[in-house]
């Protein structure tokens, strides 16, 4: 019990000052998700999956302050892209921002605007999450649940006209903001979700996607680049048979910043694709950590993931294949790499294959190293000069990862961002 007590003073003082929603169509859920973060408490560095982040930000009552510098070039991401944009601003929907809730084939509502009985969304808030605690805890997901009380409700019967963008400004030093969507693809739908800004001081999302047979599901983000933001993210999906789901996730700066991606192939030839690029320079701590669980034949599933560090940076890759019994023929691919631009800078990385199906191809890597010196030769002897040179070659180390966003207008905006940010940290 010496470890328990703490927990349990450290719990009811992380949720002290949070308001907890007991009545409408999401009360059970927010009540389960109650009783499930009480039993399992807040994480420590002593459990296995946050052995390489100090989780004490995330689990401190009050968020530490955090700039809100203004970025112009972040607020113009996406801009050139058609779009309906929802607005929040410190984790509150701001209605006057947003454009009208209403695309063709697509069904809107918010989180904290639907107080009926009856929802399509009661069958989906909470059910991912509660399904992805097991066999690994999730605290801040199951504490989201319970007492995020802002996001948005997405329902897609067809196919979307234009992507759907979730833009996140931050204004107060101390904001602390919680929000939490559902997203649900229905039989042969199709939908682009785009997210982007640093949300708040400090910022928990939960995201839950059930794609239903042949829907498809892109997501596309950006976060950052303010230097002090924290974050601690989760994707939880459900891909039924020949479902497509895809998620990119771009990253520049950020102190903490902790992403979480729980996925599960239940159906016949679905396919899921996760994939992120990190930038970071000094005070930078980013952890990927991926779960991917195949239950149907013929499944395709990729983790690509990509990190650039320097000047002490931190990089966290914690990936896992679970192929259940059955699952024949699953394909799951996985490889996670860092360019290290300085021998201060470290990346940790803990790659996991388990597999109980003897007809598979599953395979998984993970390297470290320093920017290619023949290559960095190469570009020099035709003239090139030492910094676009060393850009060139991280672009070309990232590439891989970018590859994965199908739309190539919004995979050239996250180019001509990753291009700024080099040349901002030339030095």
């Amino acid at each position: 019990m010496a470890d328990a007590l703490p927990k349990e003073s450290a719990l009811a003082s992380r949720i002290a000052g949070l308001a907890f929603a007991n009545e409408g169509w999401q009360a059970p859920a927010r009540f389960d998700a109650l009783s499930r973060l009480t039993a399992m408490g807040l994480p420590g560095r002593r459990d296995e999956y946050w052995r390489y982040t100090d989780p004490a930000s995330f689990n401190a009552p009050q968020a530490l302050p955090a700039s809100t510098a203004d970025d112009g070039e972040d607020a113009m991401l996406f801009e050139a892209i058609d779009r309906l944009k929802l607005v929040f601003v410190d984790g509150v929907f701001d209605a006057a921002a947003s454009d009208p809730l209403a695309l063709e084939s697509v069904e809107i509502g918010l989180l904290g605007r639907s107080h009926s009985d009856i929802h399509w969304a009661r069958d989906l808030y909470g059910v991912l999450e509660a399904r992805g605690q097991v066999p690994v805890k999730r605290p801040f997901a199951a504490l989201n649940t319970a007492f995020a009380s802002e996001g948005v409700l997405i329902r897609v019967t067809g196919t979307a006209p234009k992507p759907i963008a979730l833009i996140y400004i931050h204004r107060s030093e101390t904001s602390d903001a919680m929000l939490h969507h559902c997203i649900r693809v229905e039989a042969g739908a199709e939908v682009t979700i785009l997210e982007n800004g640093p949300a708040a001081a400090r910022f928990t999302k939960v995201m839950e996607v059930d794609v239903a047979e042949r829907g498809r599901f892109h997501h596309i983000r950006a976060q950052g680049p303010d230097d002090e933001r924290r974050a601690a993210t989760h994707i939880f999906a459900r891909v039924a048979s020949e479902g497509l789901f895809k998620s990119f996730t771009l990253t520049a700066n950020g102190v903490m910043t902790r992403n979480e991606a729980v996925l599960e192939l239940v159906g016949d030839d679905a396919v899921a694709h996760v994939a992120g690029a990190a930038v970071g320079d000094g005070k930078f701590h980013h952890d990927d950590t991926v779960f991917i669980t195949h239950e149907g034949q013929c499944c395709e599933s990729r983790q690509v993931f990509k990190k650039v560090l320097k000047n002490g940076a931190t990089g966290v890759f914690q990936g896992k294949i679970l192929v259940k019994p059955g699952a024949q023929k699953t394909d799951g691919y996985q490889i996670s790499q860092s360019l290290l631009l300085d021998e201060d800078s470290v990346f940790l990385a803990k790659p996991e294959l388990e597999i109980y199906a003897d007809d598979v191809k599953c395979s998984h890597g993970s390297t470290s190293g320093a920017i290619d010196e023949t290559g960095l030769f190469y570009l020099r002897s035709r003239g090139v000069p030492l910094k676009a040179a060393q850009a060139l070659l991280v672009l070309a180390f990232l590439a891989e990862a970018i590859q994965e966003i199908e739309n190539e207008e919004i995979a050239e905006d996250i180019r001509l961002r990753l291009e700024s940010w080099l040349a901002r940290h030339e030095h």
